[in-house]
């Protein structure tokens, strides 16, 4: 392209940027603009809204007119619709978590492998054991790690540790009693059975089903 085009067109750019500014508001367009931005907001906030008590009720409190509902039937309303909106919110993010996890057990259970103890916890064999079974109410002693269904660690412990059964997460009360000293199994243990809707803490967010490797290495009274 000849330098004199490409010279010619540096010059036109930002003539044609300084063409397209907006030109200063007048009060309709101000207003207007005003309105539109409110009505954009409100239509996703609020749908099915009653435009026309919304607009006598904008217009008498901007003209400072006598309002038709006090401030304290007003205040009681919008707390109420506050309260509303946020719980349908959570229904929402509850549905969703749900939702999420209700895949993850699904792709873990169609694992080859997978066998599925009561409550549904979910296990997979990585190393047989031949000694005695842990008892409901007793020790074990057990090296293991815990993920997150992203892979990442939320707690490991590769030192030998003793646990009481009555002490430990539902999921684990569930399995454990269930394998022989000695076993190594992956575990998949739905919310439900681990920390539920409360989660724990920043550590494990509500409804995340969390998966284990655990060796028994011991059993104790």
């Amino acid at each position: 392209m000849p330098r004199y085009l490409v010279f010619g067109l540096c010059l036109v750019v930002p003539f044609a940027q300084a063409a397209a500014e907006p030109s200063p508001a007048n009060d309709h367009d101000l207003a207007y603009s005003l309105g539109a931005s409110l009505g954009e907001r409100l239509r996703e906030e609020v749908p099915g809204l009653r435009l026309d008590a919304l607009v006598e009720g904008l217009r008498q409190a901007y003209q400072n007119e006598p309002l038709k509902l006090d401030k304290a039937r007003m205040q009681a309303i919008l707390q109420q619709h506050d309260e509303q909106a946020s719980s349908a919110a959570e229904q929402a993010e509850v549905a969703k978590l749900q939702a999420v996890e209700t895949r993850f057990m699904a792709n873990e259970r169609a694992r080859a492998g997978v066998h599925e103890l009561p409550e549904g916890v979910l296990y997979s064999e990585l190393k047989s054991g031949s000694g005695a079974q842990p008892k409901a109410n007793g020790k074990v002693q057990v090296r293991y790690v815990g993920k997150l269904p992203d892979g990442s660690v939320f707690d490991q412990n590769q030192q030998p540790q003793w646990f009481n059964l009555e002490s430990v997460i539902e999921g684990w009360q569930v399995a454990l009693p269930h394998m022989k000293a000695g076993s190594k199994w992956r575990l998949v243990i739905p919310s439900a059975q681990a920390y539920g809707a409360e989660g724990a803490g920043d550590l494990i967010a509500p409804y995340t089903p969390l998966v284990f490797e655990i060796e028994l290495l011991a059993v104790g009274d």
